[in-house]
């Protein structure tokens, strides 16, 4: 059947029909878009030409969108925005982007080059020359090196952006890839350096090796020489895992202690194993714990529940250490102690252990701080970082085998700045400049009341003479899944495309997400997802009660699970919105375990497979909730044909069952990019340009729509 036939019978088909008696899946006589899953067949992808071609006729052609992109591969390209680096022994590393080199520079300079304000860059792999010798579309995806020198190195290249990627061993002294070196072609997973000869490999090794989520749950030891074929198998999960693998305890001296390896059981569950007397034994750890790293001659743990343990309960969110040495001869009989517990809406954000220290970044209702951690006089002790307060604080990078260690300090309004300290105070080493005005501007932290009474926090960022007639053009941002944090940061690019036109933008903190700890997160998933969407839905009232803005002025955008998000907002309530971006969203949620590496997320949202659980899923999946007779505030949907995490398949669906329909709406798909939507700043700049045009033409009401 060619693109047009299957086009003509969508149309007259029914969205209504059950889904299978079997197993309650649907399948093609009850999608008709089905076909769409292919990523790059031939019908699927000249409807993604006709669907690109329609969006840039309309939105590429209205009058301020050359403008907007210009302004915003103006900000991607700066050659004055910071270069952020990682710490090496061998110096400073830094990837960069501009005009020249869209592609890509892997390049190094010394620390005191780079307090300079133009520092010297050796360069040392150039991705657009590669591409260029090899006629690929590769995308630099980093690189994993052999410690303590870090010069023998496993480079990662994505043809395209995929999470796929080959690896290819690269000398960084050199700058050359190793003649006869190790090489692996292209697929998930990692490898983990045990010598120059020898490496822990896990990979997809064939198709028989790969779980039901597309990822290895076998790994190798591989040594040079030997084809990956010829590796031994050291470590094997089983095929309904999520994922597992081997890997090595290692310090940051780079002295091996153990052999560990993991069971992905589900998203947010895993177990951990420790190879002890020649058997691998499974660490009495809960599920939702994981190690955390060696300091002081102890291990950590991190734990994402409460976990009761020798007569004492650890609560979630903590931090809990062992003896290292007793923990080698009793993996499970060491005693632990409490390193960290958080207080009242704290959580931590991240961390980095350096080579006499512990520091972890912690969010407290949602701002930054940064404390040290020691083991001394025979208790763990810590001590406040001194940086800024009231503003979100990274730790940006750190050294191993030194004290060296930067931070990132931004907030909404203020651009970011960079710290760095060798083991004394903090100093400012760069600063970002201004990138619009925001000198009308105000940022405050508010509330709204969710279905169920729960106070959900937002921030709103809007003009400082913003009436309270409900005419300010807002866009409401969220995520509000699998722990991830939304923070206050820098918006270069929305204040310069949206902020500075007028607009406001509304971050919010859901349920779902981590911004107050592992609990705010799991009160959210599963049978509660819907208290997700419940929240955002609030969000989105509480501006329209305060006569910030209105329904026809009210915008909503939100990418992955943010676009899953904005999905239930629109078809649960689309009297509520006057326009959405939809983006790399997940939106068949009973097909999701199927297309791509759906089945990975089963732990965030059930498997409809089981009766009981879609029971969860079926009532809010937006695919099979768009239906006639309802006006949807016409959608932006966009995807990338190169992401094998977040299939396009979803939003490509979800469009052409809005043209079924006869509904208004908007489909653009990257060809490259993979996840992040654009492998170089001209693409990147495009696709800011267009979504910035089509809220201007749907909240601000400034030009024709459709």
């Amino acid at each position: 059947m060619n693109l047009a036939s299957k086009l003509a019978l969508a149309a007259v088909m029914t969205f209504s029909a059950p889904a299978h008696a079997e197993d309650g899946i649907p399948g093609p006589e009850q999608d008709p878009f089905i076909w769409l899953e292919e990523a790059r067949s031939p019908e699927a992808l000249e409807w993604v030409k006709v669907e690109n071609e329609r969006t840039i006729a309309a939105l590429g052609s209205d009058p301020r969108f050359e403008q907007l992109k210009a302004d915003a591969l103006a900000i991607l390209d700066s050659e004055d925005r910071i270069p952020f680096v990682s710490i090496r022994p061998d110096g400073l590393y830094n990837f960069w982007q501009d005009k020249a080199n869209p592609r890509g520079l892997v390049r190094r300079t010394t620390l005191e080059s780079y307090r300079s304000d133009n520092p010297e860059w050796e360069i040392v792999l150039d991705v657009d020359a590669l591409a260029k010798v090899e006629g690929r579309e590769w995308v630099y995806k980093g690189s994993t090196c052999l410690p303590p020198d870090l010069r023998h190195c496993m480079i990662a290249l994505s043809d395209g952006g995929k999470d796929a990627d080959v690896l290819r061993e690269f000398d960084m002294t050199t700058k050359s890839f190793v003649d006869g070196g190790f090489e692996l072609p292209e697929s998930q997973g990692n490898v983990q350096w045990i010598d120059h000869d020898t490496m822990l490999v896990t990979r997809n090794f064939d198709e028989t090796l790969k779980t039901e989520s597309e990822y290895p749950y076998t790994t190798r030891l591989w040594k040079r020489g030997q084809s990956i074929d010829e590796a031994q198998e050291i470590f094997r999960g089983e095929r309904t895992d999520v994922w597992s693998g081997a890997g090595l305890l290692r310090d940051n001296q780079a002295v091996v202690h153990a052999r560990t390896a993991f069971r992905s059981i589900s998203f947010h569950e895993t177990e951990y194993y420790v190879e002890h007397n020649d058997e691998w034994l499974r660490l009495d750890i809960p599920l939702k714990a994981s190690v955390y790293g060696i300091v002081d001659g102890h291990l950590l743990y991190s734990t994402d529940v409460d976990w009761e343990v020798d007569g004492q309960t650890f609560p979630a969110d903590s931090l809990v250490a062992v003896d290292l040495e007793d923990w080698k001869a009793d993996p499970n009989g060491a005693k632990k102690v409490l390193v960290w517990a958080p207080g009242d809406r704290q959580t931590r954000s991240g961390g980095a252990i350096t080579a006499n220290a512990l520091f972890v970044s912690l969010l407290d209702n949602v701002r930054g701080r940064v404390l040290r951690f020691n083991f001394r006089g025979g208790k763990w002790i810590n001590e406040q970082v001194a940086l800024p307060d009231n503003a979100t604080i990274s730790i940006q990078t750190s050294s191993d085998e030194t004290d060296q260690i930067m931070y990132t300090v931004t907030d909404f309004l203020t651009p970011t700045t960079l710290y760095y300290s060798d083991g004394g105070a903090p100093e400012l080493l760069k600063r970002s400049p201004s990138r619009f005005d925001s000198s009308d501007l105000a940022v405050e932290q508010l509330e709204a009341v969710s279905k169920d009474g729960t106070a959900i926090p937002y921030f709103l960022i809007r003009p400082e003479s913003a009436p309270t007639d409900g005419s300010t053009a807002t866009l409401l941002y969220g995520y509000g899944g699998f722990q991830v944090s939304q923070q206050p940061g820098y918006m270069a690019l929305t204040g310069k495309l949206w902020l500075e036109q007028g607009g406001a933008f509304v971050m919010a903190n859901l349920r779902g997400g981590g911004e107050f700890g592992p609990n705010w997160h799991q009160s959210a998933i599963r049978e509660n997802k819907q208290r997700t969407w419940d929240d955002f839905i609030a969000i989105g009232e509480d501006l329209v009660a305060r006569g910030l803005t209105s329904p026809e002025h009210l915008g909503v955008q939100g990418g992955s699970q943010g676009g899953l998000l904005v999905g239930t907002a629109i078809t649960q309530r689309p009297d509520l919105f006057g326009g959405a971006i939809v983006q790399i969203p997940l939106f068949d949620m009973l097909r999701y375990h199927l297309i791509g590496r759906g089945a990975s997320w089963i732990g965030e949202y059930g498997d409809p497979r089981i009766p009981e659980q879609r029971a969860w899923i079926e009532p809010y999946s937006p695919y099979q909730k768009i239906v006639r007779g309802v006006n949807y505030p016409s959608p932006f949907l966009w995807a990338s044909t190169a992401d094998d995490r977040t299939h396009p398949a979803h939003a490509r669906k979800g469009a052409a069952k809005l043209k079924a329909l006869g509904q208004p709406y908007y489909y653009y798909e990257e060809m490259t990019g993979g996840h992040s939507g654009g492998v170089d700043n001209e693409q990147r700049a495009q696709l800011q340009a267009l979504q910035y045009v089509y809220l201007m033409q749907r909240l601000m009401g400034e030009a024709p729509g459709q």
